[in-house]
């Protein structure tokens, strides 16, 4: 086909301009990377049920479907191969897939989460780019699902998947690819490796922060957090953090980054920059509540989150201080999805009850709850507007309301 007919250059135009549209959702926890909605719709009062527009089966894994412009891409398995479908986000249909081989043997203690895709695809400059369970990194255009570049599997695969989403900055991909491998950077047209960190990854996603003047991307790896530079990948610090599993995405709260794992409580890291060094210290700490797959929000200055302690417990903590305002009732849920959108919180657990809650710093304050799906949900919702997208174990759905 004429890659440069009219309608095809048409469509290009279109995807340009849609890809900063107030109602994007283009990667992992959202536009800015830290759970926010897209556009949010409030509406004058919540209904008793959301509507049901449309629900396809896509799939299994549970990478965060992401929404720019129209269409809605939602990257999963099946059988041996990964998929990246394009939808049309107000019919479900499919516009274009691109699939290609991906085997991959899940070990026992992953069993429950199946072999599908962990990573959360990322929209940048007009492609879609995509992590997969084995470390296989993967550039596709999005007018018409051409598979643009691509790395080769890592020789062993990694044992509990690849879960860390990338990112996108300027020309460039970040992501950790293979075998948890070290935060590499690939030129976003080509997939050259333009620098690669010194350290191999964990499973938290990378985030870019402005610290101290200063722009830096903030990546996880099993023993220690590290901050490195955009510009050529060099070490700028680093601080040791070793949680049981590093699954958290860290939180930027001015010059602190706020940090947490499994039975390793939530920790304050204030970085600062002396006479051109770096330094890390620990403002403040708590082992009162502690987090393992379920990424918090911050508002304000209050970190909303679920600990796993007590069987799933919810919580509300002063970001300045590390104090406790309030704690939920236990075996609330295992594990839970959290976007913020203004004074409200979306709470999916993973036994698919959507809560609609007040982000209160007083008690956990639900407004309604909803059952949106028939199967467990560990994918993060997309929020758009008055829609959320919610991927279950293997199918896709658009929930409204008026």
């Amino acid at each position: 086909m004429n890659t440069g007919s009219p309608l095809r250059v048409g469509l290009a135009a279109s995807i340009a301009l849609c890809q900063n549209l107030p109602t994007d959702y283009p990667q992992w926890r959202g536009k800015t990377r830290d759970g926010s909605a897209s556009a949010f719709s409030k509406p004058k009062s919540w209904p008793e049920k959301l509507t049901l527009k449309w629900k396809v089966e896509v799939g299994d894994g549970y990478a965060t479907p992401i929404v720019v412009g129209n269409v809605i891409y939602v990257f999963t398995r099946r059988e041996s191969d990964e998929v990246m479908s394009a939808l049309d986000a107000a019919t479900g249909k499919v516009k274009w897939q691109t699939r290609y081989p991906a085997p991959y043997q899940v070990s026992p203690p992953a069993r429950e989460h199946g072999g599908g895709p962990k990573a959360t695809p990322l929209f940048h400059r007009g492609n879609v780019y995509t992590v997969g369970i084995s470390g296989i990194v993967t550039a596709i255009n999005t007018t018409n699902g051409k598979l643009l570049w691509q790395t080769a599997a890592a020789t062993e695969q990694p044992y509990f998947g690849m879960a860390a989403s990338p990112l996108g900055y300027d020309d460039l991909i970040l992501a950790h690819p293979g075998n948890y491998g070290p935060l590499t950077a690939f030129e976003a047209s080509t997939g050259k490796v333009r620098w690669a960190a010194s350290e191999g990854g964990a499973y938290a996603s990378p985030i870019l922060v402005e610290i101290g003047g200063t722009k830096q991307i903030v990546a996880t790896t099993q023993k220690s957090l590290l901050g490195i530079s955009v510009e050529d990948g060099s070490l700028l610090w680093r601080h040791a953090w070793a949680p049981e599993m590093p699954i958290i995405t860290p939180v930027q709260y001015g010059e602190v980054l706020l940090v947490s794992g499994r039975n390793a409580g939530v920790a304050a890291i204030r970085l600062r920059k002396k006479i051109g060094k770096w330094t890390s210290e620990i403002v403040w700490e708590t082992k009162e509540v502690s987090m393992y797959m379920s990424n918090p929000v911050l508002i304000r200055d209050t970190l909303f989150g679920l600990s796993h302690t007590a069987s799933g417990r919810f919580f509300a903590l002063d970001a300045k201080t590390g104090k406790i305002l309030w704690l939920g009732e236990p075996r609330e849920a295992m594990n839970t999805a959290i976007v913020k959108a203004e004074d409200l919180l979306f709470i999916l657990n993973d036994d698919a009850e959507l809560i609609v809650a007040r982000s209160s710093d007083v008690k956990f304050e639900p407004l309604k709850r909803y059952i949106v799906a028939e199967a467990a949900t560990w994918a993060q919702p997309a929020i758009s507007g008055k829609r959320v997208f919610v991927k279950d174990v293997s199918s896709l759905a658009l929930w409204t309301w008026d």
